[in-house]
């Protein structure tokens, strides 16, 4: 039996070095037999904005995801997730936070601790999380000046907190601004082996 993928991408270009990944990365997990599903966030005009309704359910018995419940649904019975999207100022793009503000809801991702200490995480079905991003900088500036930022958010407080089991991987595409296809070309082998490893 195959594993579930779920892969999101998040830029508003068709013709993207993002969206070329994806549809490599969805290439490659639909021809190993996988299920999967897409999430292009753009392309759904996913609205990135906690609702009111959303907000003042928070911390009630039971918060509201009514408007969210099909990536709800997606998220808690995905085995991969892979993210797929540029890095902006060094953070996540508005629309794909949103979509984490949004889905990793309380009841979805993880639930309050009754003296609203440490979560509880939820996604135990979540073996393994990809993270595919293009930044303009070159490497030394994410690593040695802003420290990574986007992989310690995204590996220590979401992944590491609702999904402490789930491996967490993450390739940076850097430079990619005025990259030659050369410098494509290894990159998409090194993400055609970390899909491999995940397969």
């Amino acid at each position: 039996m195959g594993k579930r993928f779920v892969v999101v991408l998040a830029h508003p270009l068709k013709d993207s070095l993002c969206a070329h990944l994806a549809s490599l990365a969805s290439s490659l997990i639909t021809s190993a037999g996988h299920d999967l599903q897409i999430i292009d966030l753009y392309e759904r005009d996913f609205d990135p904005r906690l609702t009111s309704v959303e907000c003042q359910s928070y911390y009630a018995a039971k918060h509201d995801t009514r408007a969210i419940s099909e990536d709800a649904e997606t998220l808690k019975t995905a085995d991969v997730l892979v993210l797929i999207f540029p890095t902006w100022w060094f953070g996540l793009p508005a629309i794909l936070k949103g979509w984490i503000d949004r889905v990793f809801a309380p009841g979805v991702a993880y639930d309050h601790a009754p003296d609203f200490g440490r979560m509880i995480p939820r996604l135990t079905t979540l073996q393994s999380c990809l993270a595919v991003t293009t930044l303009g900088s070159p490497w030394w500036i994410d690593w040695l000046i802003m420290f990574r930022p986007v992989r310690r958010v995204l590996s220590r407080a979401i992944i590491g907190t609702c999904a402490p089991k789930a491996h967490f991987s993450m390739l940076s595409l850097y430079k990619s601004e005025s990259i030659a296809p050369n410098q494509v070309a290894v990159f998409e082998r090194k993400l055609t082996a970390t899909l491999r490893k995940l397969i």
